[in-house]
């Protein structure tokens, strides 16, 4: 399994949508994800990819969407 379908599964584990669908909807403003949400993913991703996302260091505004979120993980495992 590459990152992006990685992260997609972790997300609709987490949000219980197929997030696929439209990869650029906001998880937050959709409500789909909220800080919980987050943590939850950043536990996933270590888990599963071994990327290592402090939370201190989590801003919001550059994870709030699957692409965005694919992304970010595809640049911390590389």
């Amino acid at each position: 399994m590459d990152v992006k379908e990685t992260v997609i599964s972790i997300l609709n584990d987490l949000t219980g949508n197929d997030v696929s669908e439209d990869m650029d909807t906001n998880l937050f403003d959709s409500g789909l994800m909220d800080s919980m949400g987050s943590v939850q993913l950043l536990l996933e991703l270590q888990s599963q990819l071994g990327v290592n996302v402090p939370v201190s260091e989590f801003v919001r505004s550059e994870w709030d969407t699957p692409n965005k979120i694919v992304t970010k993980v595809e640049g911390l495992v590389d």
